[in-house]
């Protein structure tokens, strides 16, 4: 589910979850994991990647239709904590977008310290609001975190997807590649940002970081439980069903 490789002192994670690398409560439990392990190991740095033509599709909208209620009740947690946890990291970490980082998916780069994304046929954006659904504290503020507000508006009410010349531009990520070299280049930037001062990379990290993570710690507790009670509605979960059937043909 994430496969470790270690390159030259920087830990390769490899989200290996079926086609798309959809998100859910497993993926991020095992996510959880291996940070909770590489963060007082003596790794230098961290690259994030997917497999195939993925890097991450977003939330697996099957699992949610299957679990209803029960299962956002785990879920929504998990991906909250999960994506904090990568965001507030000590050491560095640096996403190789391989392909499509959507909805979900895309937080899960922008959690990330840099984003290096292929210059191949990837497209990214946040779709949330097209499906139904609103963002939890976390994912939102880790927006706020790279954007303005009124970018941030824009990006999210359009639900855009963009490739990868007009995320370059839109700062969705920070340098393209050639497919071949994403993972090559990210684990070199991880390794040379690893190679300075470990204490000196997290305090500074911390520092950039501290206002968003007290955002997120003030605000989840509010807006997590309305985020829990729209995408629990029946009426929501309805809809989502609706957009599926449309995007795929197929029925949750």
């Amino acid at each position: 589910m994430i496969h470790r490789q270690d390159r030259d002192g920087v830990a390769v994670l490899r989200i290996e979850h079926g086609k798309a690398n959809a998100i859910d409560t497993d993926l991020f439990d095992a996510l959880s994991d291996r940070l909770d392990a590489l963060e007082t190991s003596d790794i230098k740095g961290i690259v994030v990647t997917g497999t195939g033509g993925n890097f991450s599709a977003g939330v697996d909208l099957f699992k949610v239709l299957e679990g209803g209620a029960d299962y956002l009740r785990d879920f929504l947690p998990a991906l909250s904590q999960g994506v904090r946890r990568l965001f507030s990291l000590s050491k560095p970490v640096v996403a190789a977008v391989n392909g499509h980082a959507i909805a979900g998916g895309y937080i899960l780069a922008a959690a990330c310290d840099y984003r290096i994304m292929t210059s191949g046929k990837g497209k990214v954006g946040v779709t949330e609001l097209l499906v139904g659904v609103p963002f939890p504290a976390t994912a939102m503020e880790i927006l706020r975190f790279h954007f303005s507000d009124r970018e941030i508006q824009e990006k999210v009410y359009s639900g855009t997807l963009q490739g990868a010349v007009e995320a370059l531009e839109a700062g969705w990520v920070d340098r393209l590649v050639d497919p071949e070299k994403v993972v090559e280049e990210a684990v070199e930037l991880a390794g040379r940002w690893g190679r300075v001062s470990s204490s000196a990379f997290a305090v500074t990290k911390h520092h950039l970081r501290r206002e968003t993570l007290e955002r997120i710690d003030r605000y989840s507790h509010v807006m997590d439980d309305e985020v829990q009670k729209v995408w629990s509605d029946p009426e929501t979960l309805e809809g989502i069903r609706a957009f599926m059937e449309a995007a795929v043909g197929k029925k949750g």
